[in-house]
């Protein structure tokens, strides 16, 4: 597997991001290794976070929570995913997928041996984490998702339904940015296959994705000031590097012929009986996983009796909009329990 690593020097000065780089090596799965960067902040005997960021976003997504919670004793640790961040990015789009990043996020958590964890898992954080947790429950003591969902597709959407996903991801022009936009934001929630398609599709076929612009735009609460928009964009210096960003939103099942379907089966016959405490933190007002908590507040045992807090504003990536009051939720959920 051909590899693409983002020079040091992009990472220099960036705003509100002063923390040192570790680094783990880990099978690609392709008979060559992979370089996965970590921060890790906060006292090393504390309660352990893992706070895992989504797509098309990297660690620095939380370096406003992560004085927050440091400053409540707790140690936090943020990885960035394979694609993304200071970490290795394999050069070819269909170098990726959710089982593999499933499977490389898999080894970097047994390579450093993570346990007592409490996951916190956003956008395609909690897609990968809620799989890692499903698959190594000893390492997890508690669970918090936001914004996030544990996709499985069923037959119950009439075949129409289905059929209109598949010709438009196959068949049709790419959308533009606009129609992609309005396709997401103007959703009632009735079809959400459909608006998400106009995502999938805009993203695999788009060469060079405006990646900060994007984040930008799913915030709500703040505005990014050009540096903040500058620091995402920094690992990826020409479009070869985004790769990952462009695939990984066609791997969040939506049909119930996807791949994936039968590991998030059994990640959620697992959840099904999940007794450790589980938190959801959901923003009210994120059109991609808008009702995304009922889920696992009617299935997941201990999610079920427990008062989950609605987020009011934050947008998408509520780490920006309302990262303190999540990062103060995820304190005193860890001191309650």
């Amino acid at each position: 597997m051909r590899c693409l690593r983002t020079p040091d020097e992009r990472f220099k000065g960036l705003p509100g991001y002063p923390f040192p780089p570790r680094y783990t090596d880990i099978p690609d799965g392709d008979g060559g290794t992979l370089r996965v960067h970590h921060l890790d902040e906060g006292p090393e005997d504390a309660p352990l976070l893992i706070c895992l960021h989504g797509q098309p976003t990297w660690s620095y997504l939380y370096r406003h929570m992560i004085a927050d919670l440091t400053k409540q004793g707790l140690r936090v640790v943020a990885p960035d995913l394979v694609g993304y961040g200071r970490s290795d990015k394999p050069a070819l789009r269909e170098d990726y997928s959710y089982q593999r990043q499933v499977d490389w996020m898999t080894a970097w958590l047994t390579t450093n041996d993570f346990r007592g964890v409490t996951l916190v898992g956003q956008d395609w954080g909690g897609l990968i984490g809620l799989r890692l947790v499903a698959e190594n429950p000893d390492r997890f003591d508690r669970v918090v998702i936001a914004n996030t969902g544990l996709p499985l597709p069923t037959q119950a959407l009439p075949q129409e339904r289905l059929d209109w996903v598949s010709d438009f991801r196959e068949n049709q022009p790419t959308p533009s940015m606009p129609e992609m936009i309005e396709a997401i934001s103007g959703s009632d929630g009735s079809m959400p296959e459909r608006s998400f398609a106009y995502w999938q599709k805009w993203c695999w076929e788009t060469e060079d994705p405006p990646i900060g612009g994007l984040i930008a735009g799913m915030i709500d609460g703040r505005t990014l000031t050009p540096d903040e928009i500058a620091a995402y964009e920094a690992p990826f210096p020409d479009p070869s590097f985004k790769m990952g960003c462009r695939a990984m939103p066609s791997h969040v099942p939506t049909l119930p012929s996807d791949p994936s379907q039968a590991a998030n089966q059994a990640a959620w016959a697992v959840l099904d009986t999940w007794t450790r405490p589980f938190l959801c933190a959901f923003s009210d007002n994120d059109p991609v996983t808008r009702n995304g908590a009922l889920p696992f507040i009617a299935r997941v045992p201990a999610a079920k009796n427990r008062n989950h807090p609605v987020i009011k504003g934050g947008g998408h990536f509520l780490q920006e909009g309302r990262g303190s009051e999540l990062a103060a939720l995820i304190a005193a959920f860890i001191n309650e329990t």
